[in-house]
């Protein structure tokens, strides 16, 4: 009975953000009542998401593809890059190894990876 209730209130909060969202600008001053209301409505979205919708880490080898993918670089040319072998990146790639400090660190920059986020922190 509570969860539906919760997931109930969960729809109503998403549904006014949906519709304040229009009605309030980098303008609108912070004692309007839309922008109340949306501040609250938001919070409130956000904690329900946080614990039913929890979106976990990426591992190392999706880091990797992910910003090959954003980058349009292929596997081959940044191996050639960072001066590893287009298997040692299909390595780290499909998961099978984890880079080495060294190469985590050419990693981060050859791809524009923060540092924390390779290293799982």
């Amino acid at each position: 009975m509570r969860k539906d209730l919760d997931k109930m209130r969960y729809e109503y909060a998403l549904t006014r953000v949906e519709a304040l969202l229009p009605l309030v600008g980098e303008d609108t001053p912070a004692d309007d009542p839309a922008a109340i209301e949306l501040a609250i409505m938001s919070d409130y979205v956000i904690a329900y998401e946080k614990e039913h919708y929890p979106i976990g880490k990426p591992t190392v080898a999706q880091l990797i593809q992910l910003s090959l993918e954003e980058k349009g670089m292929t596997q081959k040319q940044l191996a050639q890059e960072i001066g590893v072998s287009p298997t040692r990146i299909n390595d780290y790639v499909s998961g099978r190894a984890e880079p080495t400090l060294k190469v985590a660190r050419l990693l981060c920059t050859a791809l524009g990876i923060a540092p924390a986020l390779l290293l799982g922190m």
